[in-house]
C-alpha cells in the first residue's frame, strides 16, 4: 500500500474513500469496503483520502484523542484492499472550498472517478459541503459519488465519538460493538521492574500510546495474541499506584502462558471488559490475592468470548 502525505497529482484513475475513519468502525468500513469494490469492478485504483490530525481537534482547539494509533487505521485499510492512503495534514486543505476540494483535488490530484463517503460526511470550508453537495460538484467532473447508508447501535447511528465516549466511559463491551471488533493495543513489550515475578504474577507492559483516548484506569479482561496464539490475559491500565510509575503503562498477565519472555515483541492486546478500577493496595500480597481475582473473572469473560 502506498501512502503519500502531499497534495499531488496521480495519473492513475481512482475510486476513492472519503473520511478521517479513527477506529475504522463497521460504518468506515462499509465506505471503504464500497470504494474498493467499485474499484475492482471497473479498473480503478482503490483508495483513501484522510487527513494526520482530527479535524475538530485542528478547527476548535480542543484535545481529541483517537482511537487507533495512525500504524493501526493503516494496517486496517491495507486489509481491507487499500492500495492507495492520500493523508495531508490537515492545515493544508482546511481553507479550501467545497468546489475547489472537489475541482482541484479529487480530480487533479486524484483523478478521481468515483467517491464514497458515510451519510452524515462533510467538507470543505468551515464544513459546508455535504454528500449531496459532493454528488453535485462532482457531477461537473464526471465522478460518480455513493453516499453509504448509516450503520446503527441502539437505534443511533455508530460514529467514533460514540466509541471514544464509550472507550472514555470504561464501556467497552459497547465499544467493541460498534467497532465491529475488539478495541485495544498492538505495541511492543518494553521492560518494567519485574515485581510481578516476586508475587508469581510476570506481567507484561506496555508504554501507552501518546495521543489515544485513555480508558479509566484499572484492570480489564483481554484476549492477547502471541504469534498465531490467542491467550487470556489480565491488563491493567494505568499508574500503578501500589509500587507507582511516572507514566500510564497497560501492564497485562496471561494466567495460562507458559512461553518464552517477549521483551521487544509487538503483541496485540484486546479488551474485552472492565473488571475494576485502579485501587493501592498495602503490600504486594494484597495485590497478588486481587490480581488472581481478577484473573478468575477475565478466564469467564474470555471464555464467554470465544463461545460467540
Amino acid at each position: 500500500m502506498k501512502i503519500i502525505d502531499t497534495l499531488i497529482h496521480s495519473d492513475q484513475p481512482s475510486s476513492m474513500a472519503l473520511g478521517f475513519f479513527d477506529g475504522v468502525h463497521c460504518g468506515h468500513r462499509s465506505v471503504i469496503s464500497e470504494a474498493v469494490s467499485y474499484a475492482r469492478q471497473h479498473g480503478l485504483v482503490p483508495a483513501v483520502f484522510t487527513t494526520k490530525q482530527i479535524p475538530r481537534s485542528v478547527l476548535s482547539g480542543e484535545k481529541v484523542g483517537q482511537i487507533t494509533t495512525l500504524e493501526e487505521k493503516l494496517a486496517a485499510f491495507e486489509e481491507l484492499g487499500v492500495e492507495m492512503v492520500y493523508i495531508p495534514d490537515f492545515r493544508e486543505i482546511m481553507h479550501i472550498t467545497a468546489e475547489d476540494f472537489v475541482k482541484d483535488i479529487l480530480a487533479g490530484c486524484f483523478n478521481a472517478r468515483h467517491a464514497v463517503c458515510g451519510f452524515n460526511y462533510h467538507f470543505g470550508r468551515g464544513g459546508k459541503g455535504s454528500g449531496s453537495t459532493l454528488s453535485e460538484l462532482c457531477s461537473k467532473y464526471h465522478i460518480s459519488v455513493t453516499a453509504q447508508h448509516r450503520i446503527s447501535y441502539d437505534d443511533t447511528p455508530v460514529s467514533s465519538t460514540r466509541i471514544r465516549n464509550a472507550v472514555a466511559s470504561g464501556n467497552i463491551v459497547d465499544a467493541n460493538k460498534m467497532l465491529g471488533r475488539l478495541y485495544g493495543f498492538r505495541l511492543p513489550v518494553i521492560h518494567g521492574r519485574q515485581l510481578g515475578r516476586t508475587i508469581g504474577i510476570p506481567t507484561l507492559n506496555q508504554q501507552f500510546p501518546e495521543g489515544l483516548i485513555i480508558p479509566p484506569f484499572g484492570a480489564y479482561a483481554s484476549c492477547v495474541t502471541v504469534g498465531k496464539t490467542s491467550y487470556c490475559g489480565v491488563t491493567d491500565i494505568g499508574v500503578k499506584p501500589t509500587v507507582g510509575s511516572d507514566q500510564i503503562l497497560i501492564e497485562t498477565w496471561m494466567p495460562d502462558y507458559k512461553g518464552k519472555d517477549l521483551y521487544g515483541e509487538i503483541l496485540d492486546i484486546r479488551l474485552l471488559q472492565f473488571i475494576r478500577p485502579e485501587k493501592k493496595f498495602d503490600n504486594l500480597a494484597l495485590l497478588q490475592s486481587e490480581i488472581k481475582r481478577n484473573a478468575a473473572e477475565a478466564i469467564s469473560v474470555y471464555n464467554r468470548s470465544l463461545v460467540k
